[in-house]
């Protein structure tokens, strides 16, 4: 498998990593590290507190790892999280609808998680 081709099976956005970190072997090297980075895990964690401050640093360090990556889902939902609990903005989600969009994110991590382990696999 290649890059491209893992990039096509998870949703990501090669062009908009290698826009970024603009040569292949950074991608890999990065791409392969995403699913023991934990930055997933702490949203994920400050989520099951409801922690806002917590959510806010995790969803925006969440959203800039991914987008780097060019994981574009993974980004934009990230987004919308850190927007939420933005200081000074005011909340628009219930924390039922909050706790929705955090079981979105598990489903497209696992997804991406999956797809990196078949492409650490096939190299």
């Amino acid at each position: 498998m290649t890059l491209t081709e893992l990039y096509e099976k998870i949703g990501g956005s090669y062009d908009r990593a290698i826009s970024v970190l603009r040569i292949e072997k950074l991608i890999d090297k990065h791409i392969r590290k995403f699913p023991k980075g934990g930055v997933v895990d702490a949203l994920i964690a400050a989520g099951d507190d409801m922690d806002p401050t917590a959510l806010f640093e995790s969803a925006h360090a969440m959203k800039g790892v991914c987008a780097n990556l060019g994981l574009i889902g993974l980004a934009e939902a990230a987004s919308e999280l850190a927007e939420e609990y933005r200081p000074g903005n005011e909340r628009r989600l219930t924390d039922g609808e909050v706790k929705e969009r955090l079981e979105r994110i598990r489903g497209l991590y696992r997804i991406a998680c999956e797809g990196i382990g078949e492409y650490e696999n096939s190299l």
